[in-house]
């Protein structure tokens, strides 16, 4: 199988690529992030998954395009709802990838973490693979969360904490004050 794994980060990457690796795909790893905010967190980010990419020997697929303005415009006023769009976007995008690039499947590092609607990410996976025509494999990766940590640790990367959005950024500090 020749899978291509949507990544949003080196640390997420870790796990999801051994397993499709031990059942024996060609996996090609590709960045496309436009949710993730500020640039420089979003460059961090690319930049440690090259520097590991380089160490697994795993091709990445890239763009130049950073359309965050694209990803504002369809969440503004839709907050709450913005993981929707979210999934949406870079899922297409990668379907669209694999399908230009021949690949048999297409799949997400989006199913590693703990913190993502699974169901959601299934749902939209399986959509937009239909509509473009291309399986979007599901996995729950998530079983492998720990194992990741610890050897993303071991690596000494860079490790986020937050999804990438300002929105989920804003959320790790800010607690509205109680109404009196």
């Amino acid at each position: 199988m020749k899978t291509l794994l949507h990544i949003c980060c080196a640390p997420c990457a870790i796990y999801p690529l051994r397993i499709l690796r031990e059942q024996g795909d060609e996996v090609y790893g590709l960045f496309y992030n436009p949710n993730i905010h500020p640039y420089t967190e979003y460059k961090k980010r690319y930049d440690e998954l090259e520097k590991y990419a380089g160490d697994v020997a795993l091709k990445i697929i890239t763009t130049d395009d950073y359309p965050m303005e694209e990803f504002f415009r369809n969440v503004v006023f839709r907050e709450a709802n913005r993981c929707d769009y979210c999934y949406y976007s870079r899922l297409r995008y990668a379907a669209h990838i694999a399908k230009r690039g021949k690949f048999d499947r297409f799949t997400s590092t989006l199913l590693y973490s703990k913190f993502q609607k699974q169901e959601l990410i299934r749902d939209v996976g399986d959509s937009v693979g239909k509509e473009v025509g291309i399986p979007f494999y599901y996995a729950d990766f998530r079983e492998g969360w720990k194992e990741g940590i610890d050897i993303s640790r071991s690596l000494g990367m860079y490790r986020q904490q937050y999804c990438g959005c300002i929105y989920s950024e804003k959320e790790r500090f800010y607690k509205r004050p109680e109404t009196r």
